[in-house]
């Protein structure tokens, strides 16, 4: 008689089977739809510019998201009353500001 613990029933292979081939059906699809070409560009310059821009925009997306958390801390701290959640709401929109306009800030710095 054979241990029924040590043995793996035909529907169990199967299970994994399926599973597994699941996975790896949603793998290549994943590849094959999520693939982007890259268009090179003749000018290496341009393509720091680009990445720079791309840079800058990730950046600024941040800041924005920043500057609306700090709205609705400020804005929730004046409906309960607490000084230090509106302190903070302050310092979170202070900061959303100047991560927002990072590239701005830099070319007046550097000229």
């Amino acid at each position: 008689m054979k241990n029924k613990k040590n043995t793996l029933d035909h529907k169990q292979v199967e299970k994994r089977a399926r599973r597994a081939y699941s996975m790896v059906v949603c793998v290549v699809a994943m590849v094959a739809c999520l693939t982007v070409p890259a268009f090179a560009a003749d000018d290496p310059l341009a393509v720091i510019e680009n990445l720079s821009e791309f840079i800058f925009s990730l950046i600024r997306a941040i800041g924005l998201i920043l500057l609306g958390w700090g709205i609705v801390q400020v804005g929730l701290s004046f409906q309960s009353h607490d000084p230090s959640q509106r302190s903070n709401g302050f310092l979170t929109l202070a900061g959303g500001i100047v991560i927002t306009f990072t590239k701005e800030i830099l070319t007046l710095i550097t000229g």
